[in-house]
């Protein structure tokens, strides 16, 4: 050592029981260690010792020797944590077994003998945060006054079938709040009269069923048929109404030949690695980004217009490709322009309609509206085009007939952005302000106790009042006093107006809490099912349903954090 010399014996041989400091010349005895001789530098000569060695005076490194165990409170909440990680992303509990988690766990924590937890402990730490997060979620509902669902029915891997259900909610500070409350495995057939009792199930387990205002679903036979059995307003998904009117549209067109013609195309380089290695090596030689070909799928419309913008977007790089596959003619290539121009608007509707972190109820009617508007026939059309556009137009209004119209008008005129109702005909909206004034009426209306005084005799007391009384007039002066309020931008929120405004229009902040709320589509539940696509796959097919509920209710709260 640089700091210590050895101490020879007086016949010349090396003392194997002491040291000297070559600072000092201090003599220290030695035991298998040089404990007692770095002690001594740190106290003595800290700064000789630093210059000696070239690190920073008064700074000495941790070493491995000095590493502590983890103490026990440190270790359960590395445990709590990573159980909170693997349900939040969706991982396997597996993942504590595997060799490389455990030494990325160890260097992170500084502790060479650390070990994980096991999948048991995981396990009931993640029961332990579901019932933390379910009790949150449970006081979230005791307070609201008004609770909108959505649900829908999916198939795993493993053909079981699973029930999901979201709840939508508007707080006391006017927040909208989404979130899953379960995914539970059905055991009967899909008839209405099942379906019916599974939500009312769910209703009773959550303590909701006096609060539900609408239930969401999609279109089918038997999910209409179980919301006729059901106490609550119907809201037929919109997003699915338009795939339906869309697909019905492309079957029915001239477009039929070149979207055959455009698939083949991507099967030819979707399967063959060569011929994808071809269209890559060209695209890097014209300076073009990389890009695949999409391939449509029967379930999602716009796949079919992605994979036509993906086309049009590589064409110059296909028209160059050394193959025998017959490529698209210009009269084709025009056909699919035309085509990507008509479902673009039908994209964007969608996306705004597919929202549950905003209110989107009130933008049903609007939007169908500006869909109707850009199918209008125009003299410059082609026949392809008229057929397309008048096929979308009547299978669409014949759809539209079977939605909750009524909610939708009522809650477009709740919308601060939209109360003018110009996306309704003049003939109807009139009619609209007068079931809101209808509805402030019914507010008004005296509710009698068990231990109040009898209502004939407080009768009595309005017959000697000097005033007429406002009973009557008061709710068209707070629709009158509303409709005067001037209208907000698009890019406002209406729930912050409402926030701002409900203490002078508090009979009709009421209204907007419960009808603002309802969800325009079923997408939140497709996005849960996409969450426990992730979770009941293959390799994990062994999962009870109780597990798999858990671990799909906790992604999604916890996303929220």
């Amino acid at each position: 050592m640089g700091s210590s010399s050895i101490k020879k014996n007086k016949d010349g041989s090396v003392n194997k029981h002491a040291g000297i400091c070559t600072h000092s010349r201090k003599e220290f005895s030695f035991h298998r260690s040089t404990s007692s001789l770095k002690y001594h530098l740190n106290v003595k000569h800290v700064f000789v010792g630093a210059s000696s060695s070239g690190a920073t005076p008064g700074v000495r490194q941790t070493t491995l020797t000095e590493c502590r165990a983890l103490s026990k409170s440190t270790s359960d909440k590395l445990t709590n944590t990573i159980a909170k990680w693997i349900a939040k992303d969706c991982r396997p509990i597996n993942i504590v077994e595997n060799k490389g988690f455990t030494e990325v766990l160890k260097v992170a924590s500084l502790d060479a003998f650390y070990k994980p937890p096991s999948r048991g402990t995981v396990m009931t730490k993640i029961h332990e945060l579901y019932e933390t997060e379910k009790k949150q979620k449970e006081e979230d509902l005791a307070v609201a006054e008004y609770v909108a669902l959505t649900g829908d029915h999916w198939t795993s891997v493993s053909n079981n079938n699973y029930l999901g259900v979201t709840a939508h909610q508007i707080t006391q500070t006017w927040e909208l709040k989404s979130f899953a409350l379960t995914v539970m495995k059905t055991e009967e057939h899909h008839f209405a009269e099942a379906c019916a009792e599974q939500f009312l199930t769910v209703a009773r387990k959550w303590a909701i069923e006096g609060k539900i205002t609408t239930i969401g679903t999609d279109s089918a036979c038997n999910m209409t048929a179980a919301a006729r059995l059901l106490p609550f307003e119907h809201m037929p998904c919109i997003a699915h109404i338009l795939h339906r009117s869309i697909t019905v549209s492309l079957s029915d067109s001239g477009f039929v030949n070149a979207l055959s013609k455009s698939r083949k195309i991507v099967v030819h380089f979707k399967h063959c690695l060569a011929n994808t290695a071809e269209l890559q090596a060209q695209q890097v030689t014209l300076g073009q980004q990389q890009e695949p070909l999409i391939q449509d799928v029967p379930t999602h419309w716009n796949s079919t217009l992605e994979m036509v913008k993906r086309q049009a977007t590589i064409k110059a790089t296909l028209d160059q490709q050394h193959h025998k596959l017959v490529m698209l003619t210009p009269p084709e290539w025009d056909k699919l322009q035309r085509l990507e121009t008509l479902l673009e608007p039908c994209r964007y509707v969608t996306e705004v309609l597919g929202g549950e972190a905003y209110v989107s109820c009130f933008v049903v009617l609007p939007a169908l509206c500006h869909l109707r508007h850009v199918m209008e026939v125009s003299d410059e059309d082609p026949a392809y085009v008229v057929r397309f556009k008048t096929t979308f137009k009547e299978d669409l209004a014949s759809r539209q007939v079977n939605t909750n119209n009524a909610w939708l008008k009522l809650a477009m005129a709740l919308d601060p952005r939209f109360k003018d109702l110009k996306s309704l005909p003049k003939s109807e909206r009139e009619d609209v302000w007068t079931k809101l004034g209808g509805m402030l009426h019914e507010q008004r209306s005296p509710q009698t106790s068990e231990d109040g005084p009898p209502k004939k005799k407080m009768s009595l007391l309005q017959m000697g009042s000097d005033s007429e009384s406002d009973e009557e007039v008061q709710p068209d002066r707070a629709i009158h006093r509303y409709r005067a309020e001037p209208s907000i931008r698009m890019e406002d929120c209406p729930l912050q107006w409402w926030s701002a405004h409900s203490g002078a229009h508090d009979k009709l902040a009421l209204l907007a809490c419960k009808y603002l709320a309802t969800p325009a589509s079923t997408v939140p539940c497709g996005r849960l099912f996409s969450v426990a696509g992730h979770i009941a796959k293959k390799k994990r097919s062994a999962l009870l349903s109780e597990n798999v509920n858990q671990l799909v209710c906790l992604s999604n709260w916890l996303k929220e954090e």
